[in-house]
This record gives structure tokens, sequence and C-alpha cells, in this order.
């Protein structure tokens, strides 16, 4: 997958790689992003000492309008899967500040029993949104539009930025039915920068029309992210940067990953962008409000599971 170096003083040849690889792969690195390996290494340390947890205490946290903890097998990305669940636990926090953060408060675990947790996940959240941000100024000129377009549109004044932590016991059991870690999907949202343990297990498929799917290996690389577009993207793009599928299989081994959905206000009016449909190549869906769509993709995950 191509590596883009976010620290390139040359914003437009910088836009014009990552046009390319969103064409050509939808799934690059982002290296040089400025968040500290010991921030990052903090983000994980947590993140084991949460799952680590007795049961009853990150029960105690369920998520809540998506927001908290999400048990073993309780999510099948893939509806059309027979087996019980996806085999990972998960646990969600969202924003900061602003309408949704009241709206949606975040869960914490208790300062007595993992004092620096939270901390820690704040500062990240603030770290990885700024990141987003900067990304998606140059997606916006990869797209021919101006650096500022996302802002223009309202679709960053109050975005829905959610961080997800994930552990994946990783056994590979042996039965009838296959056992994924994450079942194949495509992300729903504009944007996902993924942090990995090094654990192997991703794979992605680069072209999800043709069939039977091919899967590709993803490896990660050590303080650099893993970006991927969301289905949103595909939509405001009129299919031009296509939303790859992607999965986790189990590999033998526990796997922790960091997960950053970048996604718009839900007010924000997502339509086929002026620089992506012509008389020969008509908008391919029709405007939504992202609040809206996102919303129907969570509650058909969680229908299905």
């Amino acid at each position: 997958l191509p590596i883009i170096d976010l620290s390139s003083p040359g914003k437009i040849s910088t836009a014009k790689l990552i046009r390319q690889a969103c064409l050509e792969h939808g799934f690059f690195y982002v290296k040089n992003h400025g968040i500290s390996e010991e921030l990052m290494e903090g983000v994980f340390k947590e993140s084991k000492g949460f799952f680590n947890l007795p049961l009853e205490e990150k029960m105690a946290l369920l998520r809540r309008d998506l927001l908290g903890y999400t048990p073993l097998y309780a999510e099948k990305l893939d509806p059309s899967l027979s087996s019980i669940g996806d085999s990972k636990e998960s646990f969600y926090f969202g924003s900061l500040e602003g309408v949704l953060a009241q709206r949606y408060p975040n869960q914490w675990p208790s300062e007595g029993i993992l004092p620096s947790w939270r901390q820690t996940m704040e500062t990240y959240y603030k770290n990885v949104l700024s990141v987003g941000r900067k990304l998606l100024g140059l997606i916006a000129l990869a797209l021919d539009l101006d650096e500022d377009f996302f802002e223009k549109v309202g679709a960053l004044n109050d975005p829905t930025a959610v961080v997800r932590l994930l552990r994946y016991p990783g056994e590979v059991i042996s039965s009838d039915v296959e056992t994924y870690g994450a079942s194949a999907h495509s992300d729903y949202g504009m944007v996902t920068l993924l942090l990995t343990d090094g654990v192997p297990g991703l794979q992605v498929c680069r072209d999800k029309s043709k069939q039977p799917h091919i899967w590709e290996d993803v490896p990660g690389i050590k303080g650099a992210f893993i970006v991927n577009i969301g289905d949103m993207m595909e939509r405001w793009t009129n299919g031009l940067f296509r939303s790859t599928l992607h999965r986790v299989m189990p590999v033998g081994k526990e796997r922790y990953s960091v997960v950053f959905f970048l996604d718009p206000n839900p007010d924000c009016n997502v339509k086929c962008l002026e620089s992506c449909c012509s008389e020969t190549c008509p908008p391919r869906f029709p405007p939504i409000l992202a609040g809206d769509y996102i919303k129907e993709r969570f509650r058909l995950t969680y229908a299905t599971s």
C-alpha cells in the first residue's frame, strides 16, 4: 500500500499521491503525522488494562448510544454469515465538547481502577482529530476542491468523531462455521485512521465488485496509521473514491487495535460533489443527512448480531 508522508511541505503533490492511493486501493499508510509514539503506546497500554478487567466491571459500562463497552460476539459486520458474531470486544468513546458531547456523554472507567485512562484517551482523541482534519483537507485537494471544503459545508463544525478500542482474542476455532475477528465490511463514514499493535490479521479486498473476493494481508507499520475511505465518502465522490472491503482474521494470537472514525456533523447534507459528476456521469446516490445514514447502518449491524 502507498505510504503518505504528512510532514511533506508540498500539499498539492501530497494530495495527488492521496488521490492515486484512493483510486487504486482505498487504503494507504500515513506517517509523520505528529502524534508521538509515547502517546500511542500509552493508548495501547490503557486499552489492555481495560480489557483485562473482570467481565462484570466491563459490563457496567455497557454500550449506551453506541458509546461504551461491546462484549464478544455482540456484532456481526457481515450479516450474511451464519456465525454467532464477530470474535472481538470493544470500547467506544466520542466527542469531548460541543452539542454531540452533551447529547451523547462518554462513559469512562473508574479513576480508582484505571487512574490515567481518561486523560490518556482524551489527549489521544484531540491529537487524532487534528490529524483527521488535516487529512480531510488533503483529500479535498485530491478531489479538486478547496482545502477547507469539508469545513465550509459544515462537516467539521461538530463532527461525529469516535475512537474505538478493540481486542481480538485471536483463537482459531476449528468448527464448521468460519470464525472472524471482524467479518468482511466497509466502514460507514468519511475516513478511518487505524493503529495496530503489529499482530497480523487485517486483510483488504481491492475490488469488492469481483467474485470471488481476493484478500491481501495488510501489515502494520510501527507508528503509522492505516487509512481507509468509508462508504459515505464513496457516496460523496459518486463512486470515484471507493470504500474498501476489509476483515480481520484470527491468527492464534491476541490482537489490539485503535480505530478513529471521522464522520461529518449529523446535520451535514451529503450530496454528490460537483467535481465528481457530469452530464455523462450523473449522481448515483440521492442526498442524505450524515446522521440519518450512519444511524441506519448501525441499526442494520446490531439488528443482525
